[in-house]
């Protein structure tokens, strides 16, 4: 009577442990189907990392530190140093100092920037680090279309190649992008100011720039994110990427009232940390 017992005891357990493994499966195949894009807190700066549902990574921008790296440790996974590709919207400290500290750790396979000339010693670094890679190098303008698996990635600015050019203010040389898996669309805008976004509304189609979320530029300054903008993009969500009491006061009202006036729900690094947003496809789900 006993044995019979145990032996009852025990398959309830393996009945249990069996269901548990197959909740498991399934949950690495739901998001093995899905994109994630996480917009890391990372202070006063940018930082974006995207995995899409084949497995490729992406990290755009990598903020002003070497907090990168703890941020990078807990998304890829546990001895993964490769990185499919870096892109550095444009090369101000607060969003390339990060991607240094990335070349000296992960083995980058391609990078993506405009390939504008700045003096800092943080651009010098840049350059030699970038050389040192040996990564595959492409100078963006648009047109250009990144393809990974399902997912894919179009260079929407600058419109034609900086490379070589100087610039003693970089914010609006930033690589525009959009990402695009399925049904939902990523827009992420750098630092790019309101002169830009007007030409990026008088070059592409409402239909064209139409995002489901938007990374909202400059972190959230008075000089981006126009109402003009907002009303093509009309995005569900913004995200904001800022440091706690950051000393140029990110993000102004003016941005706030205008996000707030398109009923866009408003989401802040500052506020809520990392935030994750995972797209099936044709729904998007916030977890943070």
């Amino acid at each position: 009577m006993e044995n019979r017992k145990n032996l009852n005891l025990w398959l309830v357990l393996l009945l249990i442990l069996a269901n548990a493994f197959v909740w498991q499966a399934l949950f690495n195949l739901e998001r093995n189907q899905a994109l994630e894009v996480t917009f890391f807190d990372v202070g006063q700066g940018d930082s974006i990392f995207i995995e899409t549902p084949d497995g490729h990574q992406i990290l755009i921008d990598g903020g002003p530190d070497s907090k990168i790296l703890e941020k990078l440790a807990k998304e890829m996974p546990w001895g993964d140093k490769t990185i499919d590709l870096i892109i550095l919207t444009h090369p101000e400290k607060d969003h390339m100092v990060g991607l240094l500290k990335v070349l000296e750790r992960y083995q980058v396979e391609q990078i993506l920037w405009t390939g504008i000339i700045r003096h800092t010693a943080d651009y010098d670094k840049w350059q030699e680090l970038i050389q040192k890679e040996k990564a595959q190098i492409t100078i963006a303008e648009s047109s250009q279309r990144i393809k990974g698996g399902r997912v894919f990635l179009n260079i929407l600015y600058p419109f034609e190649s900086l490379e070589g050019k100087e610039f003693k203010d970089s914010n609006n040389t930033s690589i525009i992008t959009q990402l695009i898996f399925g049904n939902s669309s990523f827009l992420f805008t750098g630092d790019a100011t309101q002169s830009i976004e007007k030409k990026i509304l008088s070059e592409y189609r409402e239909d064209v720039i139409n995002s489901d979320v938007l990374k909202v530029g400059h972190h959230g300054s008075k000089t981006s994110t126009s109402e003009e903008f907002l009303k093509e993009v009309s995005p569900e969500i913004a995200v904001i990427s800022c440091g706690k009491n950051n000393p140029y006061h990110h993000p102004h009202q003016d941005v706030l009232k205008n996000l707030e006036k398109f009923d866009i729900k408003i989401l802040r690094t500052d506020q809520v940390g990392d935030i994750k947003i995972v797209s099936t496809g044709d729904y998007l789900i916030i977890n943070n």
